[in-house]
């Protein structure tokens, strides 16, 4: 019994062995054909170098200064950036918040001991030295039309009134068209007046007449233009007038198609809400109540609704809940289906989601200056970006979005400026934004 014992004992010891050696020489085969750097480089297999740019590498003066599109902007720059839509890459929309002077390329330091000890302007080598995004003001100074209530987000000493009108800003060219080589091939200035802060532009891919939809977050409305932006075609909300009734918002942000009939409306920075319509502005329901910052966990509560994206093919919804740090998932009709964290807050400081056709969901984090990516399910993929004002680095990115060529583009508020850029050859698939879903065109 006992050799018999010890015969099956010996049998199954060169059993394990085998299974042992087995597995270590699989591991040790599949190692040696992995490409070095795969799973967490951009581009596998790139010797030296780094992510400075993630999968994407910048395109060097696109878009071209304004003087070399437009007459009389001599000494005229592009303003706070918020968002930046391709329709295609020869006809890229550009919202902005008018229009800034030129920077010298010198400036004398000062030292200003008016505002406190050891504090002098410029700061020092790599310090942007202009904040855009309180440069200028919202609406331009412009008065509210008369018999409108005061709006309270427009006539605001916060926010650049304190300037002086055609010297240190002017509200012109909130809205341009450009091309893919960054220069300006349609000028919507002949609605500068009705904007306050015109905040997300779309085309639904599903529309065939490819209809121009603009969200005015400071000004409460959103509206429809046709393709060639000749004629306003439907407008929502109450210009001027904020509220959380059918017929005002409360400074909506975003919008996002979810097919050819349907499509939603993230309301807002001061709204609690998204809103779901139809593609002739009819409400179909609306979801969302007001939550308490930072910490709010509850399911369906927001404190900040401050960009929207979905996904067509399974119907989610995916909400970011800006103030409260984290990402909402519902379905169609606003059932909750899960959420997830950013990080940590602060730096986190997420202002936009975007998803494409890859199903990664993408946040532009203007605390980190990165972008982020997650899965349908929210598990971390990767994430890039550097901060500063060279071309490809960043500073408060806002909105950002893609070509069916699979380039990218960012806005960005706090540089003031857009910025286009091109996949970087042989990086990771999963490392890059998704191209567009795709429609009729």
């Amino acid at each position: 019994m006992n050799g018999r014992t010890l015969k099956i004992a010996a049998v199954c010891a060169a059993l394990l062995a085998v299974i042992l050696v087995s597995n270590r020489m699989g591991v040790l085969q599949g190692q040696q054909k992995k490409t070095p750097g795969e799973g967490f480089a951009a581009v596998p297999g790139l010797k030296g170098g780094q992510d400075v740019f993630g999968p994407y590498d910048p395109v060097p003066g696109w878009p071209k200064p304004l003087a070399e599109s437009l007459p009389n902007h001599e000494g005229w720059s592009w303003s706070q950036a918020t968002f930046v839509y391709p329709e295609s890459p020869d006809r890229v929309f550009v919202a902005q918040k008018g229009e800034l002077p030129v920077l010298p390329e010198r400036i004398k330091t000062v030292w200003l001991p008016e505002i406190g000890p050891s504090i002098k302007f410029p700061v020092g080598g790599g310090v942007p030295l202009r904040e855009t995004a309180s440069a200028t003001p919202s609406c331009g100074g412009i008065p509210n039309p008369a018999g409108m209530p005061k709006n309270p987000n427009c006539p605001d000493a916060r926010d650049g009134h304190a300037g002086r009108p055609g010297v240190d800003w002017r509200w012109e060219h909130v809205i341009v068209v450009v091309d893919h080589t960054g220069k300006v091939i349609e000028d919507w200035s002949q609605y500068d007046k009705i904007w306050g802060r015109p905040h997300d532009i779309e085309i639904s891919p599903y529309d065939p007449e490819k209809h121009i939809w603009i969200v005015d977050a400071d000004n409460h409305f959103v509206t429809e233009f046709t393709h060639d932006g000749k004629t306003r075609i439907l407008t929502l909300g109450t210009p001027g007038v904020p509220g959380t009734d059918d017929t005002h918002f409360a400074r909506p942000t975003f919008m996002a198609f979810m097919d050819a009939n349907t499509w939603y409306l993230a309301d807002g920075y001061d709204g609690t809400r998204v809103i779901k319509y139809d593609m002739h502005g009819k409400k179909l329901m609306q979801w969302g109540m007001k939550g308490t910052p930072p910490n709010e966990r509850r399911p369906g509560y927001f404190s900040s609704v401050h960009g929207i994206a979905v996904d067509p093919t399974t119907r989610r919804v995916y909400v970011n809940d800006r103030n409260d740090g984290r990402v909402q998932v519902f379905d169609e009709n606003g059932k909750f289906l899960d959420q997830w964290d950013f990080g940590p807050r602060p730096p986190m400081n997420i202002h936009s989601i975007y998803m494409g056709t890859n199903h990664i969901l993408w946040a532009a984090d203007q605390g980190s200056n990165k972008l982020l990516g997650y899965d349908t399910e929210g598990h971390f993929l990767y994430s890039w970006g550097t901060f500063g004002t060279c071309q490809g680095c960043q500073w408060g990115v806002h909105g950002f979005t893609t070509d069916k060529e699979g380039n990218l583009y960012t806005a960005e508020v706090r540089t003031g400026r857009v910025q286009k850029y091109t996949p970087r050859k042989g990086a990771n698939p999963q490392f890059l934004v998704g191209k567009p879903w795709p429609g009729v065109w």
